[in-house]
């Protein structure tokens, strides 16, 4: 597959945003929302803490399991100004999808105070296709894959210490295609392409009493230095063009603290914070001037402008006796567009999360479990003047539910 820009993917927002962020990446973290930071106690610390590696029991852990997504239909109730003089009705719905997301997590035993981890997950993804009316000329399909294989390293510094280290290597695959001949727009984009990426996490956990730990880590920002390939179609004329643009992926910082009341009730909280204002353009380069139609489309860079976002999450597990434990969380979800500068590729706002689950030990070694997750987005309306791409309407129904199937093991 060629290397590309992954034009519609980044600059809609994708990755790491509000909408289709997915950090839920294991039974228990899908259960609480993502307020699983402090108190982490499976292989799945390799990738939410690898600090708290050095604080499990002396054993290997092993989870693997999958996610299911549903992504309801986006409702559009609106018009579309292509100009002050040329407004178009533009009430429509986005396609249904549905994703399978799945992911591995790997933590060994103590090496002299060292402990290694490895998780591969899928910590971004997106399908959006606008099948019909103007939603077409800018979206007629966004598909996103992203794969992130992270291995990680601990060492306990003392009993209530510890810190770590890892190493982020994301494979990225893309489909972008756009077609405006349905409202009389002669152009068209077709691209797909492919890109591996690399940073780091960090970590620490300190235990400050034995019920009390308190948890920080950081995951850096990633520019994609994207090279490729773009098929762009003017009337009867397609034409390959060589292609290069960096676009950042954001930093970002969890602040966690849980705590354990009468040893089978935790209580976490979680703040994040993702360094979405690294985002101020996105400007494409190509290897040889594009004809005047296309600029527009394709060429001026485009402005973002997007703000770092803040996400608040709180987590309950329960152990109610030896062999189940029941978890439930919440959380409040930012988006980082600005509504003047939101497009259909991802017409994202702020979100209330809701989360249940429960883990059964079937041994001392194996246990399994379920949990679902609600992403409710809050309506958007846009008045007239207020968005840059011509949007003057209401989004409605989006979100998302995902629902998780987890198996552990230890030895």
């Amino acid at each position: 597959m060629k290397k590309i820009i992954l034009f519609g993917i980044v600059s809609s927002g994708v990755i790491y945003a509000g909408g289709y962020k997915i950090p839920e990446q294991s039974l228990n973290s899908m259960a609480l929302a993502g307020a699983y930071v402090a108190h982490t106690t499976g292989a799945d610390t390799a990738y939410f803490n690898p600090a708290n590696m050095s604080f499990l029991d002396n054993k290997n852990f092993v989870e693997s399991g999958i996610t299911l997504a549903h992504l309801p239909q986006n409702k559009y109730n609106g018009v579309q100004a292509l100009s002050a003089e040329d407004i178009l009705p533009a009430s429509n719905k986005s396609e249904e999808e549905n994703l399978p997301i799945p992911y591995f997590h790997f933590v060994s035993s103590d090496y002299d105070g060292f402990r290694f981890g490895l998780s591969a997950t899928v910590p971004a993804g997106l399908t959006k296709r606008w099948k019909s009316g103007v939603q077409k000329l800018f979206a007629e399909e966004f598909t996103l894959k992203v794969i992130e294989l992270n291995p990680s390293v601990s060492y306990k510094v003392s009993d209530k210490f510890s810190l770590a280290t890892g190493l982020r290597i994301i494979y990225s695959e893309g489909i972008v295609k756009s077609n405006g001949f349905g409202v009389n727009m002669p152009i068209a984009r077709d691209m797909d392409g492919d890109t591996v990426e690399f940073g780091y996490n960090l970590a620490m956990s300190y235990q400050l009493l034995s019920d009390l730990t308190l948890a920080v880590t950081y995951r850096s920002k990633i520019e994609l230095k994207e090279e490729g390939n773009a098929k762009l179609t003017l009337a009867d004329l397609t034409t390959n063009y060589d292609t290069s643009v960096i676009v950042p992926l954001p930093a970002a910082l969890n602040i966690s603290i849980s705590k354990t009341f009468n040893n089978n009730f935790t209580l976490e909280l979680n703040y994040e914070k993702t360094y979405w204002s690294a985002y101020k353009t996105l400007d494409f380069k190509y290897n040889s001037p594009l004809p005047d139609m296309l600029v527009s489309a394709f060429d001026a860079p485009k402005t973002k402008l997007w703000e770092d976002t803040n996400t608040l999450r709180v987590g309950l597990s329960w152990d109610i006796n030896s062999n189940t434990t029941l978890m439930l969380g919440y959380a409040y979800d930012e988006t980082p567009i600005p509504t003047q500068y939101l497009s259909y590729e991802l017409p994202d706002n702020d979100a209330n999360i809701f989360s249940a689950g429960i883990r059964i030990k079937q041994s001392d070694e194996f246990s399994w479990g379920i949990a679902v997750l609600y992403d409710k987005k809050d309506d958007l309306s846009i008045g007239a003047g207020e968005n840059a791409n011509g949007i003057i309407g209401e989004f409605t129904d989006g979100g998302a539910v995902l629902a998780t199937i987890g198996l552990s093991y230890k030895f």
